[in-house]
């Protein structure tokens, strides 16, 4: 189902990790152990150019961290970040800056992330000044117009001269969409992007953000812990427990076919078309919190909420992923007598 060229990979996320360490005075004020937050622990993907990838997982699986990582918001600890081709890890601010132009982000919260104080033309001007598109206002006027358009704000002119608190959830995410396609990008990061919005919305912002993904060939890395509108909105999917990647394969694979447990249990979660029976609390394979990224389980991290752990999985080394054919990677020893 992907929409990209085989082979022709636009992002590539070699053994990433990120570990944050707390600051020492801080904790000997509290009389605290000094701990390391393994937030994101060791993960591999690719991107195929024109693709929609997405980033699944619980609060505290590691999916959003990873997004920063790909934007360059946070430093990586180690591993390697390539942008066609090129490592981008530990580049210069000036070439942070021409790469954040080619790879930008929508944020969880609209709202947030704009200037309430600037008018939607300010708001998707400051782009272009900032990265010194063009210094004619004409030109820019142009660009506005267009960025408008392409998110269905239209007539454009009846948005530019408004606040961003005069406008619904829903046009302040297509706002924000058309700030990161005012500088042409080549790649978006997605952070959760309809969870502030209607659930009567959701369906109308992902239909518009595919419509722009294949009308202008951008290529997305979507983030979300839904898996009904990964489903939806993605070519491919990769779960994330804990800082790890647990399964990735083809969307409509890993949902009618899934081979992790953690997996099954997110789509167990999905809610069902209504029966009538309004008292009915679904009952899920697995209980408890996603546990401490300062204190990982040994052995598959995962054992600790499995409805099908024994004794080895947490005695044995930590599972790496493996091949079911296709695409479909997982990593669980015991796929097959769960299957």
């Amino acid at each position: 189902m992907s929409n990209g060229i085989d082979g022709d990979v636009i992002l590539r996320v070699d053994d990433l990790k990120k570990h944050f360490t707390p600051h020492q005075g801080f904790l000997q004020s509290f009389g605290k152990v000094r701990k390391v937050v393994r937030a994101v622990d060791g993960i591999s993907f690719e991107i195929r150019r024109g693709e929609i990838f997405g980033l699944i997982g619980e609060s505290g699986s590691g999916k959003t961290t990873t997004g920063k990582l790909v934007m360059k918001l946070i430093d990586a600890t180690s591993g390697r970040i390539l942008f066609n081709g090129r490592d981008v890890t530990s580049i210069g601010h000036e070439e942070t800056k021409e790469y954040r132009r080619q790879v930008q982000m929508i944020f969880q919260d609209p709202y947030a992330s704009m200037n309430p104080r600037f008018k939607i033309r300010d708001v998707l001007e400051e782009p272009l000044e900032i990265h010194r598109i063009t210094a004619d206002r004409k030109e820019r006027e142009t660009r506005i117009v267009r960025a408008l358009t392409e998110v269905k704000l239209t007539p454009p002119e009846d948005f530019m001269g408004r606040f961003p608190h005069m406008l619904s959830g829903g046009q302040r995410q297509r706002v924000a969409t058309a700030r990161t396609l005012i500088l042409n990008p080549a790649m978006l990061v997605a952070d959760e992007p309809v969870s502030m919005i209607d659930l009567s919305t959701r369906a109308e912002i992902l239909h518009m953000m595919k419509d722009v993904q294949r009308d202008l060939g951008l290529t997305y890395l979507y983030i979300t812990h839904d898996l009904s509108t990964a489903r939806y909105f993605t070519d491919r999917i990769a779960v994330m427990y804990l800082g790890r990647i647990v399964e990735m394969g083809k969307a409509d694979d890993i949902i009618d076919h899934p081979a992790h447990p953690y997996t099954r249990a997110l789509i167990e979660a999905v809610p069902e078309p209504a029966t009538g029976k309004v008292d009915v609390v679904k009952e899920l394979p697995i209980s408890g919190e996603i546990p401490s990224p300062s204190n990982i389980p040994a052995g598959c991290r995962f054992h600790t909420r499995c409805p099908y752990m024994k004794p080895e999985c947490k005695e044995e080394a930590e599972p790496e992923l493996m091949d079911l054919g296709s695409g479909h990677y997982h990593a669980c020893r015991r796929w097959k007598e769960i299957g």
